[in-house]
């Protein structure tokens, strides 16, 4: 049974928001990033997502889920980064058609040292994103998980 239209529209009404409320955290945290440290908000995602896992590695595959890129996008990122001495890559030994990827000492620290920007940009985007009244309950949600 199709929805009356009226939940329909609040559906896509709730979509608008919740998109809104992404562009304009992504775009603090994009300029923070970029300005301060050469990153970009994916590649920041990438490094936290890394060294939050043991040995500081992952399969290309698992990694691409986790920061929600496409295999193709999530390659050409990781080889950026590596570009840079940031991340390293090397075959799976249990499975050779496996690649691993993993943070460098460089990577770690960069990371390290962009970590309080972007905690500091996240925080100042949601508080000004309470300010608006369409993008304020979004905005209370995130800040009741923390």
């Amino acid at each position: 049974m199709p929805l009356p239209d009226d939940a329909v529209e609040a559906r896509a009404q709730g979509w608008r928001t919740l998109a809104a409320l992404h562009s304009k955290i992504e775009d603090r945290l994009e300029k923070a990033l970029q300005s301060g440290y050469d990153l970009s908000v994916s590649e920041y995602s990438v490094l936290d997502v890394l060294v939050r896992q043991d040995g500081w590695h992952m399969r290309m595959q698992q990694l691409a889920r986790a920061v929600v890129l496409s295999q193709s996008a999530t390659t050409r990122l990781v080889t950026r980064l590596e570009s840079r001495g940031l991340l390293s890559r090397y075959l799976c030994e249990d499975d050779r058609r496996g690649i691993y990827t993993e943070v460098t000492p460089a990577g770690r620290g960069l990371l390290d040292q962009a970590k309080p920007v972007h905690d500091t940009a996240l925080k100042e985007a949601l508080a000004e994103a309470a300010e608006i009244p369409e993008l304020a309950p979004l905005a209370a949600t995130i800040e009741a998980r923390v």
